[in-house]
């Protein structure tokens, strides 16, 4: 049987040759495409969040696999509705999130290995959300690096984008790439398999449910169709010209300047020099010239135009026109936008975007003018990004009540270790992302209220007052060569240094290379270490190899926090293992469920890694 590597590697090149695929179907019959799929997603956020039934990841196991498989097989596999429930977006309404079981996770995460290896070679370079490698920060270096000069900028935003994708529109742009009558099928059943919402059954007439696995990428085969035609018309039809025209007032002057300086006249030259620098270059209003810039995050999308704005509404026009009779989608009026990229502010993935104009600012830079000068104006028309104002005030409003930060008392009963963390994570989540703005130093009065906060959650917690937190957590601390005023809490650990947790010595620097990246999770081979160990399939607590599942714990601080003295075997095991997945039998699963005492004498750990080396190098030397 091939591997998941090898199948998917079958599916990229014909979608780079843009060869049609056959006998799809056949391939959700192959275990590793399944076993691939559970390495990626158990670690998600949500994996163990359940649908209109108790199925998580919990008591996953190779039987659960073939179960789904034999289903497939015979076209018997029924998708469940999904359970709805809603999350809160920032103009006060509620986005609807769709939650589905465990198996129909596992199942959407199969078909999008399938449809991303084959789909993603042919995307656009100007769309980046939800693709391998890409994400907001490479749609905006690319909009840093290739927009300067732009005078407008064109907002667009696709009302309910997700729950207005049209079926039979997505189904026969799929039909046009996949010849396989059966996967079609599969796929038209997955849209029709409706939510549960307050336990009453809802159909899906149009949509791919926000929170399910494949949206994404179904969302992005769909609004390719959009970006191909921004490529092939709306680009080509708004591009025109080299280069703008020289400003033949600038050019008089500089050229003055220069015969000035060249008869020793420094005075009048530098008289000269101050006029012509407070001029641009170029005609900025060259009707000759021409540009127009995409990108597209989602249902996102921005569009950067040199030219008049009359010619910037007629593509906002033809925008609209294309999503309606193409797409049968509609643009928001309310977030779709035409902003003048130097007297406004753009609002693009959580940033305000400009265009930057200052004549007092100089760079070193060798110009294309005559003459030894080497300070130039490069600043001006470059892209400039910021933190937008009020997001800074959103953000400080959740460690705040009225004008003040306060306590969070949801985190008084957890350990020290774990609200410094928390407060830690949450911090560096935002620093990261705002590290492309100019004014990513503002974070500092987040940073304030959100140390605030923390020192009086400790204080509470604690009943002491705030300075005395300082007393104990306070710490200093080196980072990239520089001393940090911070706060410390650790968890001892016998014969093993402590877990600490540091708040703080996070530098609020502007870095135009950053890049927001999720540590992928530990392979071994061409699979995860947690595939692996299932593929050895034995308990790791008593050595069975009968009936082996995964038993899966939300979280390990839940183990180091365990109430039970002294902790039971396989906590003892997980803490030891650093792992939240234990491998174990029928038995000791519904022993760990129900929380009964492990009777039987299990097996060492020593055991245990010998078990799964020895294991691990058979399946290895049959893959190969």
């Amino acid at each position: 049987m091939r591997t998941a590597d090898t199948i998917l590697g079958l599916i990229r090149e014909r979608g780079k040759k843009g060869l049609p695929l056959e006998r799809v179907y056949k391939l959700l019959f192959n275990r590793d495409l399944y076993l691939m799929a559970y390495g990626k997603i158990y670690r998600n956020a949500g994996a163990m969040t359940h649908g209109v039934t108790d199925e998580t990841p919990d008591g996953m196991s190779l039987t659960k696999i073939d179960a789904i498989i034999e289903a497939l097989r015979y076209e018997r596999y029924q998708w469940l509705p999904a359970r709805r429930t809603y999350i809160p977006k920032k103009n006060g309404k509620k986005r609807p999130l769709g939650m589905p079981v465990w198996s129909d996770k596992l199942l959407q995460e199969v078909l999008r290995l399938i449809l991303e290896a084959y789909f993603e070679p042919q995307f656009s370079e100007r769309s980046h959300g939800f693709r391998p490698e890409r994400g907001p920060h490479t749609a905006l270096r690319e909009v840093h690096q290739r927009w300067a000069g732009t005078i407008w900028f064109i907002e667009g935003d696709i009302s309910q984008c997700f729950d207005r994708l049209n079926h039979e529109l997505l189904l026969s742009t799929l039909s046009e790439h996949i010849h396989d009558e059966r996967f079609i099928r599969l796929l038209r059943d997955l849209f029709n398999a409706g939510y549960m919402e307050d336990w009453t059954y809802n159909e899906t007439l149009s949509g791919v449910p926000q929170g399910g696995i494949v949206s994404p990428i179904l969302s992005n085969i769909l609004l390719d169709r959009l970006d191909k035609f921004v490529e092939n018309v709306l680009i080509p039809q708004y591009t025109r010209g080299t280069k703008r025209r020289i400003n033949p007032e600038y050019d008089k002057l500089r050229n003055r300047s220069w015969y000035h300086r060249q008869r020793g006249n420094t005075e009048k030259a530098e008289e000269l020099r101050n006029q012509f620098q407070k001029l641009p270059s170029v005609m900025t209003d060259d009707p000759d010239y021409r540009r127009l810039n995409y990108v597209r995050y989602a249902d996102d999308f921005l569009l950067g135009f040199i030219g008049p704005k009359s010619e910037a509404e007629a593509i906002k026009q033809q925008l609209r026109t294309f999503l309606q009779e193409e797409l049968k989608l509609e643009l928001s009026e309310e977030k779709t936008l035409i902003t003048h990229a130097k007297g406004e502010a753009a609002r693009f993935l959580g940033y305000e975007i400009t265009t930057m104009h200052d004549d007092t600012k100089r760079t070193k830079r060798k110009t294309h003018g005559i003459g030894p000068e080497t300070m130039c104006r490069s600043i001006n028309s470059a892209i400039g990004f910021r933190i937008p104002q009020d997001v800074i005030e959103a953000k400080c409003q959740r460690y705040m009540q009225g004008k003040e930060a306060i306590h969070r008392k949801e985190l008084e009963e957890q350990h020290d270790y774990t609200i410094v963390m928390t407060y830690q994570l949450e911090y560096r989540g935002i620093a990261n992302y705002y590290r492309l703005a100019l004014n990513i130093s503002r974070l500092g009065k987040l940073r304030w209220h959100m140390e605030t906060s923390l020192t009086k959650t400790l204080a509470t917690k604690h009943r002491m007052p705030v300075p005395k937190v300082y007393e104990k957590y306070g710490t200093t601390l080196m980072v990239q060569g520089k001393r940090y005023k911070g706060l410390q809490a650790s968890v001892p650990r016998q014969e093993k240094p402590p877990l600490v947790a540091t708040w703080g010595g996070i530098p609020l620097k502007r870095d135009m290379k950053a890049t927001l990246e999720e540590r992928p999770p530990k392979v071994y081979g061409n699979r995860t270490e947690l595939v692996q160990r299932l593929l050895a399939d034995f308990c790791e607590l008593c050595g069975s190899e009968e009936d082996v599942e995964v038993h899966h714990e939300r979280a390990m601080r839940k183990l180091h926090e365990y109430p039970g003295r002294p902790k039971p075997e396989w906590v003892k095991r997980m803490i030891v293992l650093r792992r939240k997945t234990l491998l174990l039998c029928k038995r000791c699963h519904e022993a760990v469920e129900h929380g009964l005492p492990i009777t039987w004498t299990p097996i060492t750990l020593k055991e245990v890694k010998a078990r799964r080396k020895a294991k691990t190098a058979i399946l290895e030397s049959r893959m190969r």
